[in-house]
């Protein structure tokens, strides 16, 4: 019997309950000289909290999200919500720079709502609507991602406190607790049958059967890892000399790359029309050229502007085209093969972070700029690499389900 949604699926409520869910990913990342100001501390290591921040989301979508197939969506989006808005709190009032790093690990581990929502969304859309239905709510994702840092730089220029931030990011995720649960379907998928060890034993399997999962993978570690070092190098860039801006400007970043985050929005109804190859490619264009903006004019504002909007339109377009690619394999596994891709891409994230942070501390802005520039050029050896056979085994596929073995469906069938 399959689940169906006591009310009918609110795509705007799902993108919105994403931005703000992730936002609190995001959102530390213009505060990190602020922080390492009021807690006495290197700026390397307050960039260890950009590290917890996606090190804490790849765990939350390890160990999690996989419960999004069998269990209650209902009772599972409230324990989550409530746990993210009490660590917010405590990272509110840390102490020290060792307690904030905890606080985050713990709200970015249980952040994890938006990698729920997504294959919610996709999996209850119509097939040939599901490429748009993950664009709308990947604009909600785009959209938190960047705005929050505007809004928590502003607020921690307005309070002279980075603390505040938190409190404020606390108090929108609790917002949600009254709404959000009610319009969610009671179930994804079926009740468990296996154990919840057994669920997570069963993510490599999927890796090694679905190839286009594998693709999309790689896709989003490289990504990612190349997104995660230019924004976890801004802030610290901005307030360097000769710039000498302070959190404010570095959060203003996120509102002026509000033009790549709409556009992103277009990347859905692309990949239904053209595939997600065709996506992936541009995005990866679109990132490259962004790098190689804020590369050839470090000290320049404008450039600087430019290429964050090329690389916040190329990732967001690479990201949706990925999922889009993944979440047509099957309901019954819909929230595994999203954990599996964003697992793969948030740990990229993860590495670009830390790596981000030690190549701008020892070799400065360019040495990172070139780092994120190699992600981006691996990624475009993946898609070329992939395409070559992707022909001849299209037909040959085949997708195991929870009750039995069924032939692949191809790209953009249902």
């Amino acid at each position: 019997m399959s689940p169906t949604p006591a009310r009918p699926l609110n795509v705007p409520l799902l993108a919105v309950a994403g931005a703000v869910t992730v936002a609190n990913i995001y959102f530390p990342q213009p505060l990190l000289a602020a922080v390492a100001h009021g807690l006495d501390v290197t700026e390397r290591t307050a960039g260890l909290i950009a590290s917890a921040a996606q090190i804490g989301y790849a765990l939350g979508i390890l160990l999690l999200v996989p419960l999004a197939d069998s269990a209650r969506l209902r009772r599972l989006t409230s324990v989550l919500l409530a746990l993210t808005s009490t660590a917010l709190l405590v990272a509110a009032a840390a102490p020290d720079v060792l307690t904030l790093a905890v606080a985050t690990l713990a709200l970015s581990t249980t952040t994890v709502l938006p990698q729920i929502l997504t294959p919610v969304a996709a999996v209850l859309a119509d097939p040939g609507r599901r490429g748009r239905v993950v664009g709308l709510v990947g604009l909600g994702l785009t959209l938190g991602s960047t705005l929050s840092r505007t809004v928590s730089g502003a607020v921690t220029d307005a309070s002279g406190s980075w603390r505040c931030a938190y409190a404020v990011a606390a108090v929108a995720t609790a917002a949600l607790l009254p709404v959000l649960p009610r319009r969610l379907p009671e179930r994804l998928g079926q009740p468990a049958r296996t154990s919840y060890g057994a669920l997570l034993a069963g993510l490599p399997r999927l890796l090694a059967v679905h190839r286009e999962l594998r693709v999309s993978a790689l896709l989003g570690a490289c990504v990612f890892a190349a997104f995660s070092v230019f924004w976890s190098v801004l802030a610290f860039h901005l307030a360097a000399p000769p710039l000498g801006y302070g959190p404010g400007a570095a959060g203003l970043f996120g509102l002026l790359t509000l033009p790549a985050a709409l556009l992103s929005a277009a990347a859905g109804p692309l990949a239904d029309r053209y595939g997600a190859s065709a996506v992936s490619v541009g995005g990866l264009a679109c990132a490259g050229f962004g790098l190689t903006t804020a590369g050839f004019a470090p000290y320049s504002p404008v450039a600087l502007v430019a290429g964050a909007n090329l690389l916040v339109a190329g990732v967001s377009s690479c990201q949706v085209a990925g999922q889009a690619r993944i979440l047509g394999i099957g309901r019954a596994v819909a929230a595994r093969v999203n954990t599996v891709f964003m697992l793969a891409t948030f740990a990229g994230g993860a590495l670009g972070s830390l790596a981000g942070s030690w190549l701008y501390a020892v070799h400065g802005w360019l040495a990172a700029l070139l780092a994120a520039g190699a992600c981006v050029a691996v990624a475009g050896l993946v898609v070329v690499v992939a395409a070559r056979p992707a022909a001849s085994t299209c037909v040959r596929d085949v997708t195991r389900e929870a009750g039995g073995i069924r032939p692949r469906i191809p790209q953009g069938e249902s």
